[in-house]
């Protein structure tokens, strides 16, 4: 039996869910993001009881087919950004019809008709806030970026970035640091 469970978004969700399931005595194998392989069935009693406590954590579990398969799609285009540079640079389209095992145009028209947006905006609008993320961190320059999130230039990121937020990586990064020295400024008064 398998569980679905929506904002399972990073290792640290897994954890608790893990966590969650060894405190009910639920039995399960495989646990993914989104996603929970149980060993047998589980009562109503335990499935509200982890439906309840899950929510403490902003996880939820799915019924619905279709958001089942729109967390999955979700998951999978968070899992490639977040993992750029571990996973191989081919066509999205291609590694989210492989990874989920539909075709493609399905996804899209599905994501499409439940979410209001297509998959190609909601995979830029997570490119450009992990771009946002890795500015801030200061690791790397804005050309390492552009290629661990596999653009094609930095001009291509640049152009997107500005596109989506109104501002230059470069504009955004000191617009930020600048809230922070003002923060910080305001704290040791």
């Amino acid at each position: 039996m398998k569980l679905y469970i929506k904002n399972m978004i990073s290792l640290r969700c897994i954890i608790l869910v893990k966590e969650e399931l060894k405190r009910l005595g639920i039995p399960f194998g495989f646990i993914d993001l989104g996603e929970v392989e149980l060993l047998e069935e589980i009562s109503n009693v335990h499935r509200n009881e982890l439906k309840k406590n899950l929510l403490k954590f902003g996880l939820k579990l799915h019924k619905d087919k279709k958001a089942i398969l729109i967390e999955k799609i979700k998951n999978t285009i968070l899992e490639m950004i977040q993992y750029a540079d571990g996973c191989p640079k081919m066509n999205y389209s291609e590694y989210i019809s492989e990874k989920l095992n539909y075709d493609y145009t399905y996804l899209a028209n599905t994501f499409s008709e439940v979410k209001g947006i297509t998959i190609q905006q909601y995979i830029i609008f997570n490119k450009i806030e992990r771009v946002k993320e890795l500015l801030l961190y200061n690791e790397l320059n804005l050309t390492e970026i552009s290629y661990k999130l596999h653009y094609s230039s930095m001009a291509h990121l640049s152009g997107q970035f500005k596109k989506v937020t109104g501002y230059s990586p470069s504009c955004y990064k000191e617009m930020k640091l600048n809230q922070e020295d003002l923060k910080l400024s305001i704290l040791t008064i």
